[in-house]
Formats: structure tokens, sequence, C-alpha cells
């Protein structure tokens, strides 16, 4: 018998952050993990060590892939064992991300009391790889406003979800055609047949690394951003100012934008 809720982390050369990401866990979580590996050739996780880290009540598993093949092919590899083995409900996690106490009973504790809402993400704190505090970022709560507000960004912080894993069915996996957007997409995808929320609580503490796959591949991002908001294009404001802004992600520098981030907040 295993839990509900299962917590899938992608893995890829950094053991220190996915011990970092399980010690966060609360004791008192029910709630199981599987860590994929994504082909990693350093820093190769040993189980027992990684199993220790975890503290709350559920299972560890591991599943490995022999390549390196993208981090939307490991989520998808994960998914693949998840809906195998039955479970209601996926949350995520990325290696070096922390979790607030009782983060995941809180996100389930939502989607049980409103069963019209079928992904539910969080407000996030970012910090520096060295631990420094960089900024914060509050999220519309309401369904209505994450719908309009996607076209500009993505409305949730992808390590911050959990969902409904019955959404599968006709959403399907994350694509594999939108390198480094391929949560942005699957987001478009949750939105055409299913509610969704945010807690209005900062239940997650995400690590903003400068290698980080949304900096190395920010340009291949933006253009996947903008091929997706003109797949889902109406005429409107929203639309069209998110295509001007990831226009403009083409041409800023990153230390420019993380800047202006830390102004605007």
């Amino acid at each position: 018998m295993h839990n509900e809720v299962i917590l899938l982390i992608p893995h890829y050369n950094n053991v220190i952050g996915l011990k970092k990401s399980l010690k966060s866990i609360g004791i008192a979580e029910e709630i199981d993990v599987l860590i994929v590996d994504d082909g990693s050739k350093q820093n190769c996780i040993v189980e027992n060590e990684v199993s220790a880290c975890f503290k709350a009540n559920g299972t560890v598993f591991f599943k490995y892939l022999i390549t390196n093949l993208g981090i939307e092919h490991a989520l998808n590899a994960g998914l693949e064992f998840i809906l195998k083995n039955n479970y209601k409900y996926t949350a995520r996690l990325d290696c070096g991300d922390l979790c607030n106490e009782l983060r995941f009973k809180k996100q389930y504790t939502f989607l049980q009391k409103n069963k019209d809402i079928s992904l539910v993400g969080t407000n996030v704190k970012f910090y520096s790889t060295q631990n420094k505090f960089l900024y914060a970022l509050s999220l519309p709560e309401l369904d209505e406003d994450i719908r309009k507000k996607m076209f500009l960004n993505a409305m949730f912080i992808h390590p911050t979800i959990m969902f409904s894993n019955h959404i599968l069915k006709k959403t399907g996996f994350y694509p594999t055609n939108y390198k480094a957007a391929e949560d942005f997409a699957f987001f478009f995808k949750v939105l055409k047949y299913y509610k969704v929320a945010n807690i209005n609580e900062f239940l997650v503490d995400c690590e903003l690394n400068s290698n980080g796959i949304s900096k190395v591949q920010r340009n291949s991002q933006a253009k996947n951003r903008i091929k997706i908001i003109l797949e889902n294009f109406y005429f409107g404001f929203y639309p069209i100012y998110g295509i001007l802004r990831s226009l403009l992600l083409l041409i800023l520098p990153v230390w420019f934008l993380l800047q202006l981030k830390k102004f605007l907040k």
C-alpha cells in the first residue's frame, strides 16, 4: 500500500542538491518520492545515502535513463511509473529547491476540498546557489486570472505544482518539442480542459542557478514560448503583450532581467 501522493524529482549530476531537497521535506508529510536520473555521468546517486536524507512517511524510488535525454523525457519516464502504480496526485520539485514544512499536506488538502481544481501551485522565494535571498514571487490565485496572465509568463513555478493524475488522460505527458519550455506548454494543455489555482503562501524556496536550463537555453525557451502563445492565440491584450514580452527576452541580457525582477519586487 503506497501513499496517494508521489513527488517527482528529475536528477542530473546534482546529488548535493538532491539531498538538500529531500532533507527539506517535513517528517509529518505522507508522500512517496520518485527520483528519475537523466543519464548522470558524474555525481552519481548512491541510493542508500540519498534515501537516508528523506525522513517523511513514504518510500523513495529510483529510475535511471541510460543516456541524458533532457528534463522533459525524465519527467515523462516518471509519469509512466506513476500512472502504472496508480498514484492519485503528482507533485514536483527540482534538485536544490526546498519545501516549507507541510507544503504537500496543504496542497493535498486544497485539492481534496476543491474538487473542481485539478492543478495547484504556490508562491515562491528565490535564492542564489550561495543561499542569498534574491526576490519573492506572488502568483495569481484564481483560475480566471491565471488563464489571462499565462500569456505573459508561466503562472506556476514548475517545482511548486501538484496535480490530479486523472488529467493526464486528456493532456498527455509533457511535450517534447518545446525545448526549455515544456512546462509552459504543459500548463496550456491543462488549461484547455481543467481549472487551476495557486495557494497564496510561500511554500517553496527555489534555487536560481546561473547555469540553469532557463538561462543556458533562454533563447530557445523564448522562441518556444512565442510558438506556444501563437498556438493558443486570440486577439486580446494578454496574448499580444505576451508575444512582445517574449521578444524582449530574446534581446535583453540575463543580468538585466534579474536586476529588473528584484527591483519590481
